[in-house]
């Protein structure tokens, strides 16, 4: 078949739009050919349990899954009972992007909290923690945070840790959704563990598409019993691959080695070199940034009219707004194929963009 699409054409608008790093590809013409158990029970995912035991430690249960949204619901379906609540940020993917999938598939009952920079403090915890034993109210039993965060903005290794300290404290789990884990360990330059295993975190849903892989994802049971049945509600939330030998082999690629390091840090470079780019039209205020960009994530806020300008060559996502002051916040990401070429071509287009609209 021939390509349908321009090859050349690098978005802004998220790193699921990047396609299968090479390597990626190549595991899976590996992992192709021969026959090879089904559901899970082939040499591929043996291997993965092994390679992603040198990343979280010994005695971990690995759960492969198609997508972020399937390791967020099943795996927080496995640490709640029907009645449980899950404390989280108000923009969380769980609770923004998942149309309802944990609360209609899930049957929980999101706790959502406002936060500036979209991380968790341990005292808001304290604060949601109640209503135990109270029938009329969804029992808190679960804190979910997201490594890096919907914002761009990464936890400490001793953030998470105080986070679960405070969970833990009142009796509840703590789940990490790591979509982009890659990316907040490489910002951090510290090993995935530890703000995961060593930081006391129950389940991971451990991502591997926005990092060049093709719908492999998986669930991470980090601390023993505090998961009950995954092997059951995978299946019955149909997140079970026949063929799991391919997602296994796509994560293997990716964790065996540096790959997922090396192109979590490219990306974040990127983003960067992004910021640094349009650092002096921000001081001019022609635009402002809303965050700190510490993973692979700008958010800015600039004109509606240049931002309109900027979209038909220059994908990407608005986040907030318009505002009353005619301006609207949104958020330009950068991937693992993400060139120093894409970013200084977008950079100098905003500037363009933002200087026509404003009469300068």
């Amino acid at each position: 078949m021939d390509s349908l699409h321009d090859l050349c054409t690098h978005h802004f608008a998220s790193d699921n739009h990047a396609g299968a790093h090479p390597e990626v590809l190549a595991a899976l013409v590996a992992a192709n050919g021969g026959h090879q158990d089904a559901y899970g029970a082939d040499a591929y995912t043996a291997h993965l349990d092994g390679v992603l035991a040198g990343h979280f430690g010994e005695g971990i249960d690995v759960y492969p899954v198609f997508n972020g949204t399937g390791a967020n619901v099943v795996g927080l379906q496995s640490m709640l009972p029907r009645w449980g609540g899950v404390i989280t940020a108000r923009t969380a993917h769980i609770n923004v992007d998942e149309n309802g999938a944990p609360e209609r598939v899930g049957g929980m009952k999101l706790l959502p909290l406002d936060t500036p920079d979209g991380k968790l403090r341990p005292e808001q915890i304290d604060r949601a923690a109640w209503g135990w034993g109270d029938e009329h109210r969804a029992q808190p039993l679960v804190v979910s945070i997201t490594q890096s965060t919907e914002l761009g903005t990464n936890y400490t290794p001793a953030e998470v840790k105080a986070i679960a300290d405070a969970a833990h404290a009142q009796g509840m789990r703590v789940h990490l959704d790591g979509a982009r884990i890659a990316n907040a360990a490489a910002a951090l330059g510290v090993p995935l563990r530890a703000f995961t295993t060593d930081a006391d975190v129950d389940v991971l849903s451990l991502g591997g598409t926005k990092n060049g892989a093709i719908g492999a994802e998986a669930i991470v049971v980090l601390r023993p019993g505090a998961s009950e049945g995954l092997r059951y509600l995978r299946k019955l939330n149909m997140q079970l691959g026949s063929k799991q030998r391919f997602a296994s082999a796509q994560l293997i690629a990716l964790f065996e080695g540096a790959l997922w390091l090396d192109s979590a840090a490219h990306a974040n470079a990127m983003a960067s070199r992004l910021r640094a780019g349009l650092a002096d039209a921000a001081a001019a205020g022609a635009l402002a940034f809303t965050q700190a960009t510490e993973s692979n994530a700008v958010f800015a806020r600039l004109p509606l009219a240049a931002a309109n300008a900027l979209r038909p060559r220059f994908g990407f996502y608005d986040w907030a707004g318009p505002f009353a002051d005619g301006t609207v916040e949104v958020r330009w990401m950068c991937s693992w194929d993400t060139t120093e070429a894409d970013v200084d071509a977008f950079a100098a287009a905003i500037i363009a963009a933002c200087a026509s609209r404003s009469g300068g």
